[in-house]
């Protein structure tokens, strides 16, 4: 069992950073592969980032190539996204995933994902 809790949103000004962080409990953590959603009003959620487990590969949207960083730290159990130049878009609430197939993070299979948190809110204003 993993328990995820996400932290670190806010509002913020285009243009600026924010640095998400998801804890997760339990001590199978660096045997997960994570994720990190959004979903913004009105919208289906969609995928933002992901890294493996152990060898900590990434993956990104193409609207957070270059803007974003996932990061994690097996030893603290958690995982990061590092949100730069923010944009007015990227107001959503921000979910952390895991699983044990980097395939259903990848693929958006939010049905199937093994854990979910519960999420935090990014608000970007002008």
């Amino acid at each position: 069992q993993v328990q995820l809790v996400e932290s670190g949103g806010g509002l913020v000004q285009a243009g600026g950073s924010l640095r998400l962080s998801c804890a997760a409990s339990g001590r199978t953590f660096s045997n997960y592969h994570m994720g990190w959603f959004r979903q913004a009003p009105g919208k289906e959620r969609e995928f933002v980032a992901a890294i493996t487990s152990s060898e900590g590969s990434t993956v990104y949207a193409d609207s957070a190539k270059g803007r974003f960083t996932i990061s994690r730290d097996n030893a603290k159990n958690t995982v990061y996204l590092q949100m730069n130049s923010l944009k007015l878009e990227d107001t959503a609430v921000y979910y952390c995933a895991a699983d044990r197939t980097i395939a259903t993070i990848l693929r958006g299979r939010t049905n199937a994902m093994d854990y979910w948190g519960k999420g935090t809110l990014v608000t970007v204003s002008s």
